[in-house]
């Protein structure tokens, strides 16, 4: 990706990833590619906020040789220490030794950390500004979206907010900006980073929206670090995300399942066919087939769970297992969640399954379901019963 000009006299210089399919130790899948954002303003004095992953630093480099030579960088913003945002600070830095770096407090020990540079840092907080000439840059702590060391940069002369990580997709394209992409798939990259990467963290963001609202500063532009540009209505996504961190959900419900003989997966299409019949949207999940990012996004604006498990060695399987840790850590509040299973000679998986998620915040006060080997006749209708009443609670 060449640096484009996405404003009078700022550019975003960063690079585009097609390839990656895999994020976050292979947790995110990323079957659309990502970016890696980053933005230079020429003024009097010259700063890039944000860098780039470490492999691409190169590439960060000619694309602002294409518009300044890298030494005249004057200033570094450094919104997060992640090193797909950073990464590329120590090559860079070869080629501006003198540039200031800016960041919080807890970024300068993390930027250490990693790359124990011996650079000029200048530790920054909620309200300082750096003035660059025409313009000026105004930071905003904004601690655990998604690391204890992020901020915010924003320019006011152009209403341009630059959040790092937060408002962001992993979407490669060669549109650069909101209204030249399809928006079916961006606001489906949107809400999956949301789910997939923010989820657990929606009482802080909610809280920092609201702070940005009573500072009753216009944002006319939101440049994430990964994605697309919000140029068209940096609107749509705020309000997206108040939507998400206030929990707001549809008439829907997810039932993910692991199966080792398929009785579990026979009890699972009935369950599902119950929950139909009700008139309530459902999607239905293999656990050790399906991706699992895709599930959790679903899950994002799902009312309500439904998890089963064939037994094995009087606990659930490993796949399902899994899971149910990454759904605790989401802390999913205010879902209604419910269990079932198959069971040889001892039962146990629907009691391990409750186990795990009773300290998540759902409500996992309904009774399981368990059937001993292959479900008859009887059983099923009593799967899609449990099915179908779960949805009646929902509704």
């Amino acid at each position: 990706m060449s640096a484009i000009k996405i404003l009078p006299d700022i550019y975003s210089v960063g690079v585009l990833d097609w390839g990656v399919r895999n994020f976050h130790g292979h947790t995110y899948t990323t079957q659309r590619g990502s970016t890696y954002n980053s933005y230079l303003i020429v003024d009097e004095k010259i700063a890039l906020v944000d860098t780039v992953y470490g492999p691409f630093a190169q590439e960060l480099i000619e694309n602002i040789k294409a518009i300044v030579p890298p030494e005249k960088i004057d200033y570094i913003i450094a919104n997060h220490v992640e090193t797909d945002h950073s990464g590329a600070l120590p090559s860079l830095m070869q080629l501006c030794p003198k540039a200031k770096i800016l960041g919080t407090a807890k970024c300068k020990d993390g930027l250490y950390k990693h790359y124990y540079g011996n650079w000029d840092f200048q530790v920054v907080k909620t309200g300082d500004k750096l003035e660059l000439g025409k313009r000026t840059l105004t930071f905003l702590e904004a601690p655990m979206i998604h690391w204890p060391d992020s901020m915010f940069t924003y320019c006011p002369q152009d209403a341009l907010l630059m959040p790092n990580d937060a408002f962001g997709q992993h979407y490669a394209t060669a549109g650069r900006f909101d209204d030249q992409v399809d928006q079916c798939s961006l606001m489906d990259e949107a809400e999956k980073y949301y789910a997939n990467i923010l989820w657990p963290l929606s009482s802080v963001i909610l809280k920092k929206i609201e702070e940005v609202q009573r500072l009753n500063i216009p944002i006319k532009m939101i440049a994430p670090s990964h994605g697309v540009i919000w140029r068209k209505d940096p609107g749509r996504i705020i309000n997206s995300y108040i939507t998400w961190a206030k929990g707001q959900t549809n008439k829907k419900i997810i039932v993910a399942y692991e199966t080792m003989w398929g009785a579990t997966e026979k009890m699972a299409r009935q369950i599902a066919e119950g929950i139909s019949a009700a008139g309530v949207e459902v999607n239905l999940y293999n656990i050790a087939e399906s991706d699992r990012t895709e599930i959790i996004t679903r899950m994002l604006t799902a009312q309500g769970f439904l998890f089963g498990s064939s037994t094995h060695d009087n606990d659930m399987l490993p796949n399902i297992a899994a899971f149910l840790e990454i759904v605790k850590g989401l802390k999913p509040k205010g879902r209604q969640v419910g269990f079932f299973g198959s069971y040889g000679w001892a039962g146990g998986a629907v009691k391990e399954m409750q186990e795990a998620l009773k300290d998540s915040g759902v409500d996992t006060s309904i009774p399981g379901v368990s059937i001993k080997y292959i479900p008859d006749k009887e059983e099923l209708k009593t799967c899609f019963e449990f099915g179908n009443q779960f949805a009646r609670i929902l509704r």
